[in-house]
């Protein structure tokens, strides 16, 4: 059995994004917004999420665009006080991202007990905001200085907007990766969120990694899910699961949780459940 099915108690498992609002020092925060305010719409989607019936919870800073590298301390505080003030509501296992800064992640995982944490760990990139090394030898070093054995990390292996600059195949990229570091597990995106991944590109890093768990990690939608999780071991969605599939209104502005837009999505995904015990 593959940890993560251990984790979830169920195979196939569907881990929703619950994207904060723009936080105190984003670009988006401006100065009628407030803290509290954050939570009480974090506490809205999370309870949308839970009862819809979602498997697991990632919360992450996505609305902190454009993304830092080496994170304002007050981003991670702002993301502990979130999850520390709705910490007794939360029923599902769940991880956190501080997106685009990787020692952030763990040290923020290790702060509010989180079961697992996402993120680009490893390899280099390039994309609009610069020239991306991420160096898992030290990230790794500061999770095992805060002993966090237990927490698992699922690994971008080609992060969306972001090039690649390792020529290799993602196959190959990911071989390595497990030999070197041991990833939990691989996420499999697309070129931008909510964009569809390419099913023979996560059959490709099934095939050379059985034994690690394979993320489908962008574009979900129902009538594509069952396809996905025929060869993922699980899938991470976000967008659809907003008011009318939007990330943003014209404002710029975080879109609520649309509790009917999970239900209708994991009823599929039950279908496909069912159908794996006959």
């Amino acid at each position: 059995m593959l940890w993560i099915d251990d984790m979830f108690k169920k195979k196939k498992p569907i881990i929703s994004m619950l994207h904060l609002d723009a936080l105190p020092g984003d670009p988006r925060f401006k100065f009628h917004h407030s803290v509290k305010e954050i939570v009480k719409h974090a506490r809205k989607d999370l309870h949308a999420l839970q009862d819809g019936g979602v498997d697991g919870i990632i919360f992450s800073n996505e609305f902190s665009l454009p993304y830092q590298r080496k994170m304002s301390f007050v981003t991670p505080s702002c993301m502990a006080r979130v999850i520390g003030e709705l910490m007794k509501e939360i029923k599902v296992p769940f991880g956190v991202d501080c997106i685009s800064d990787g020692q952030a992640t763990i040290e923020l995982a290790a702060a509010v007990n989180a079961d697992f944490v996402r993120g680009t760990f490893s390899g280099v990139y390039v994309g609009d905001g610069g020239f991306y090394n991420n160096d898992f030898s030290e990230l790794l070093r500061r999770k095992a200085a805060l002993y966090l054995d237990d927490l698992k990390m699922l690994y971008f292996i080609n992060p969306e907007s972001d090039q690649n600059m390792d020529s290799r195949s993602l196959s190959e990229i990911a071989q390595s990766t497990i030999f070197k570091a041991h990833p939990d597990g691989l996420c499999i995106s697309a070129n931008a969120a909510g964009q569809d991944v390419d099913d023979e590109l996560i059959l490709e890093v099934k095939q050379s990694a059985p034994e690690v768990v394979v993320i489908c990690n962008t574009g979900c939608r129902p009538e594509t899910i069952a396809k996905k999780l025929k060869t993922a071991d699980a899938a991470i969605v976000g967008t659809f699961f907003k008011e009318n599939g939007f990330l943003e209104n014209e404002r710029l502005e975080n879109v609520r949780v649309d509790q009917k837009r999970v239900e209708e999505f994991m009823e599929v995904v039950y279908d496909f459940r069912k159908n794996l015990r006959e």
